[in-house]
C-alpha cells in the first residue's frame, strides 16, 4: 500500500512545487511507483510535466465534485513509474461548493484510497493556503513534508501550519506525521543561508532533512519546459538534491536498507 506525502506550506514562494514535481521524478527514477496529485487550482504541478490543463476536461476537480472516478483523470507523464492526477483553475469555487458535503475533509482520502495499492508513493501538491483543499491532503496524508526557504523570514507562518497539523492530528487524521522539514534556496555563499539551516535543525532537530535544495537556474527553467529537473538536466545541482532527498525518504522509511520504518 502506497505511502502519502503531502507537500505543504501556506506560504507562497518556499519550493513547494518544485519539491513536488522533482520528488515525484525522483522516486520514479527509482522505479517507485508513483502517483502525482495537483491539487493546486494554479496546476503548476500539472504544467511541470507539459500538461495543458485548461484543455481538459477531467481533472482533479471532476473527481472532488462530481465523484468521478480517480481511475479517469489519471495521465501518464513521459516518466516510467510515474502518473499524474491534474488540477485546474476551477478548484478555486471547489471550498465553497463543497461547502454542504458531508465529511468533506475525508473526500480526497476516500478517493486516493481506491488506487492506493498501486502505487508505492502518493505525492500531493497542496495550494499555499491552510483551506479545505489543503486539509483534505493533511486528512488523506501519512505524512506531511514542509518546505522552507533558507531567507530572513523563513520560520514565518510555521507554526500556524503546525498548528494546523496538530488539530488535523486530533480531529481528522490522527496518524498524520511530519516526513521533515525541508531546506530549499540555499546559497552556501550566504550567511544568512547557513543560519537558517542551523536554526531550522536546531528546532526541529531529526525532523529537518540532511539534503538541502541549493538555488539553482536549471531547477527554475525546467517547469518551462513541461519537464522535472530530471528530464531537463540529470546532472545539474537540482536534479541530483532532488535525487538525494529521494533516497534520504527511502531510507527512512525502510525502502532501501539502512533504517527503521519510522
Amino acid at each position: 500500500m502506497g505511502k502519502i506525502i503531502a507537500v505543504a506550506n501556506q506560504k507562497g514562494g518556499v519550493g513547494k512545487t518544485t519539491t513536488a514535481v522533482n520528488l515525484a521524478a525522483s522516486l520514479a527514477a527509482a522505479e517507485q511507483r508513483t502517483l502525482l496529485v495537483d491539487i493546486d487550482p494554479q496546476a503548476n504541478a500539472s504544467h511541470g510535466y507539459g500538461v495543458e490543463t485548461a484543455q481538459l476536461d477531467r481533472t482533479v476537480y471532476e473527481v472532488l465534485v462530481n465523484n468521478l472516478p480517480i481511475n479517469d483523470v489519471i495521465v501518464h507523464t513521459q516518466m516510467p513509474f510515474l502518473d499524474l492526477v491534474p488540477s485546474h483553475i476551477n478548484l478555486v469555487g471547489a471550498e465553497i461548493e463543497l461547502v454542504d458535503v458531508p465529511q468533506r475533509e475525508h473526500l480526497l482520502r476516500k478517493v486516493l484510497d481506491s488506487v492506493r495499492e498501486n502505487y508505492d508513493f502518493i505525492v500531493i501538491d497542496c495550494p499555499p493556503s491552510l483551506g479545505l483543499l489543503t486539509l483534505n491532503s493533511l486528512t488523506a496524508a501519512d505524512a506531511v513534508l514542509i518546505p522552507v526557504q533558507c531567507e530572513f523570514y523563513a520560520l514565518e507562518g510555521l507554526g500556524q501550519l503546525l498548528n494546523t497539523i496538530s488539530i488535523v492530528r486530533r480531529t481528522t487524521n490522527p496518524r498524520l506525521d511530519i516526513e521533515g522539514v525541508l531546506l530549499t534556496m540555499y546559497d552556501s555563499r550566504l550567511r544568512l543561508s547557513n543560519q537558517v539551516v542551523d536554526e531550522v535543525r536546531r528546532h526541529f532537530e531529526d525532523k529537518a532533512c540532511r539534503t538541502v535544495i541549493s538555488r539553482n537556474v536549471r531547477l527554475s527553467e525546467a517547469p518551462s519546459h513541461g519537464k522535472p529537473a530530471l528530464l531537463y538536466d540529470a546532472s545539474s545541482i537540482g536534479a541530483q538534491n532532488y535525487l538525494e532527498l529521494a533516497t534520504e525518504i527511502l531510507t527512512r522509511n525502510g525502502v532501501l536498507p539502512g533504517a527503521v520504518v519510522q
